[in-house]
């Protein structure tokens, strides 16, 4: 009787798990394949909410957990937690003997589970390759591809990417991107099913989901850290002018995420803003509910460009961090103005939810990549193709 084969995916951020939670599903649940999951980096921290929580929660059984987030919240510090993560999963991956492991997007903490794959001849599996941002994210997806030998992509702008950086064509499939699956069932949800506060807690002013509400979510970007906390201030500026009920979520743990964390205590100490409730974190099914109910998304997350297309939210991207990734016609541009933020953020308020896009996939991915990987050959070496 055949052996299922073994795949170890690494979850190392809040947002990752988001990002695989339906491909895990469709490996665990797969008669040829077995999941092991290692949990490491800020989904283990409480500061960064806590994503292990859910992850259990949802039924996932996880095999190691991997702390080696270093403090400070610097370019620096961002060097020496990859490093310590790279150690400490060279052993992980040698005590648990995957047939492989799979790394997700881009954030910088996950090269060192690719260095740590490769480097042992463990096939490497990479999701979310082929794509173009800016900061640092740019520089790990494109190393991950590289070190990467199964790459899942989300778009066939991105997969004809991936295929020009010299990647065998039988070895890129275009699976669209598994948040999608999960965004699928928001689609007929006619009404917010929970109430955020209630379920959540989080601090700030007591608003109600029954309200016309706005969601928040900016990260600090790596390359420029040195102003997250002034580009913090110009949001929360703008977005407590106008008065409109907030859900605002806390950054991911980058360089700079001291300066934006620190920018919302003193902005909340000094002005005590009556219409913004903070959150750590959410399911990532609640907090699709709650996009998708939203008036409008604020901020950089890449969640305004991926899911918020398929809802046809409503979304103000600004700044740098989502530079030239695909988009769909509900995103708006806008620099770290505060007459261009708010502009922007009036305009699409009074948008109509018409602009749905499906150029991240439409919602059936978790199996379709479950089902390439318990029948494709798996490798450790390849050759240049062009």
């Amino acid at each position: 009787m055949k052996q299922p084969r073994t795949i170890c995916a690494v979850i190392t951020a809040r947002p990752s798990y988001s990002r695989v939670k339906t491909v895990l599903k469709a490996i665990k649940n797969h008669p040829d394949l077995k999941l092991q999951l290692v949990v490491a980096g800020s989904a283990l921290l409480d500061r960064y909410g806590n994503a292990v929580d859910f992850i259990e929660k949802d039924g996932f059984v996880i095999n190691e957990k991997v702390y080696m987030v270093l403090e400070g919240e610097n370019n620096t510090v961002m060097a020496k937690t990859t490093g310590l993560g790279l150690m400490e999963l060279a052993n992980v991956f040698y005590n648990l003997q995957p047939d492989a492991v799979l790394t997700i997007a881009d954030r910088f903490e996950t090269i060192a589970t690719s260095i740590a794959a490769a480097y042992q001849n463990i096939p490497l599996i990479h999701l979310q390759g082929g794509e173009v941002t800016g900061n640092i994210d740019e520089k790990v997806r494109h190393a991950n591809t590289k070190l990467a030998d199964i790459h899942f992509v989300t778009s066939e702008d991105a997969r004809e990417r991936v295929l020009k950086l010299g990647e065998d064509p039988d070895y890129v499939f275009n699976t669209g991107c598994p948040s999608i699956d999960i965004a699928k069932d928001m689609v007929d949800l006619t009404s917010l099913d929970f109430d955020p506060i209630e379920k959540y807690g989080g601090v700030g002013a007591m608003i109600s989901k029954s309200e016309d509400y706005i969601v928040v979510m900016q990260h600090p970007v790596t390359t420029e850290y040195s102003e997250a906390k002034a580009d913090i201030l110009k949001t929360l500026e703008v977005v407590d002018a106008l008065g409109i009920p907030t859900f605002w979520f806390w950054p991911n743990v980058d360089a700079g995420a001291d300066g934006t964390s620190n920018g919302i205590r003193s902005y909340r100490e000094k002005h005590n803003p009556s219409k913004i409730r903070f959150f750590k974190n959410m399911e990532p099914i609640d907090f699709l509910k709650l996009l998708s109910h939203s008036k409008c998304l604020i901020g950089n997350s890449s969640v305004g460009i991926r899911e918020c297309s398929y809802l046809g939210v409503p979304v103000v991207n600004i700044g740098t961090r989502q530079n030239r990734r695909l988009r769909g016609n509900n995103v708006i541009d806008v620099d770290y103005n505060n007459i261009a933020i708010k502009e922007a953020i009036q305009k699409q308020i009074l948008h109509p939810k018409n602009t749905k896009s499906i150029i991240y996939g439409s919602g059936d991915s978790g199996s379709k990549i479950a089902d390439i990987l318990s029948t494709i050959e798996l490798r450790f070496h390849k050759t240049i193709t062009y």
